[in-house]
């Protein structure tokens, strides 16, 4: 009988989002229902070889030990041709009024044959994590993204967020042009990011990334 393991040190990690070469994640972002008692997340394996899968919560600074989430099973083997449920749990400790964001990490480790002088790599997906509390139910920040408030202070673009919700930006344009660094802005507070070089436009367009992941609708507004 081949001899197996899984390689837990001495690896590459690469970071990708979506995924990744042997395990498929069920979902490129989960959005919590506060409203119910958990979530699930598919992880299947379509490879030839088997895979040691490692899962956690992160809070928005990276920080494993202050989520108040669990998942389950934590680590199992996923065989070739398998897939499984992930199960996520809050543990309290969540506010009631606005959306809070984390992160949820997949690692997949690959079993291989016992061999010195070899590279194996391991491949971590990271998506987000958002929890809505029961009382945002029925409402999606689409629905309210045009409460955004932006404006141009010197080279910077600034954006002020009234609402309860992770505003998730798919593209942020200035005539046209990228703002490269626009990337989300948390619920009640403001984001700030670097204008592209010679915008003269007074006006902003966006659009952000929806529940499921995709592009929404164009939203534009004066600066």
């Amino acid at each position: 009988m081949k001899s197996f393991k899984y390689v837990l040190s001495g690896f590459l990690l690469t970071y990708i989002y979506a995924a990744q070469a042997g395990v498929i994640v069920g979902g490129t972002r989960v959005i919590y229902d506060g409203a119910k008692k958990e979530m699930s997340l598919s992880v299947e394996n379509p490879d030839k070889i088997e895979y040691l899968i490692q899962s956690w919560v992160e809070n928005i600074e990276g920080n494993n030990s202050k989520a108040p989430f669990v998942i389950t099973p934590p680590l199992f083997r996923l065989d070739s041709g398998q897939k499984n449920i992930l199960r996520i749990v809050g543990t309290g400790n969540l506010l009631a009024d606005h959306e809070s964001l984390f992160w949820l990490n997949i690692k997949s480790i690959p079993s291989v044959e016992k061999r010195d002088n070899t590279l194996q790599l391991a491949i971590k997906t990271r998506i987000k994590l958002i929890y809505r509390p029961e009382a945002l139910k029925g409402v999606s920040p689409e629905e309210v993204t045009d409460k955004l408030v932006w404006k141009k202070q010197g080279n910077k673009l600034l954006v002020n967020n009234p609402t309860a919700y992770y505003m998730n930006f798919s593209t942020v344009t200035i005539n046209g042009t990228a703002v490269k660094d626009a990337l989300w802005v948390a619920p009640r507070s403001d984001a700030t990011f670097s204008l592209p070089a010679g915008s003269s436009s007074n006006e902003v367009h966006w659009k952000l990334i929806s529940d499921y992941g995709a592009a929404g609708n164009d939203h534009h507004a004066g600066i």
